[in-house]
């Protein structure tokens, strides 16, 4: 099980901190699942490097725990946009069924960082 947890571990990190990443090497990609009341750009920013701290953190000893309840509850703020996009005509992902598995791939995002968390010392 220790195995399982570590694995588990360094590739929600390794996916975080690509996502991260990604947010300031393609933001325009992120444009459409951004509310337009909001500025963009910004927000963009912000959740990308909020997404690299805390994929980070799952590698810091003394701060996996709490980095894996904020994944936890950034995945559960997430959840909202990706229903919205659901709804919307053109999702901004792509396609109606691309954004149904956006939804469910979030379900699972949720229920990972929740195992993390729980198994953390």
């Amino acid at each position: 099980m220790k195995y399982l947890v570590l694995l588990l571990k360094v590739a929600f990190a390794v996916f975080l901190i690509f996502g991260g990443f990604n947010h300031f090497y393609k933001p325009e990609f992120y444009n459409g699942f951004i509310p337009d009341f909001l500025p963009k750009l910004a927000v963009n920013y912000i959740f990308g490097a909020i997404e690299l701290l805390l994929g980070l953190g799952l590698f810091i000893k003394g701060y996996e725990k709490k980095s894996a309840y904020g994944i936890f509850l950034l995945m559960i703020a997430f959840l909202p946009i990706h229903i919205w996009d659901a709804l919307k005509e053109f999702p901004a992902i792509g396609s109606k069924t691309a954004a149904y598995i956006r939804i469910i791939f979030q379900l699972l995002f949720i229920t990972w960082a929740w195992f993390i968390y729980k198994k953390q010392q």
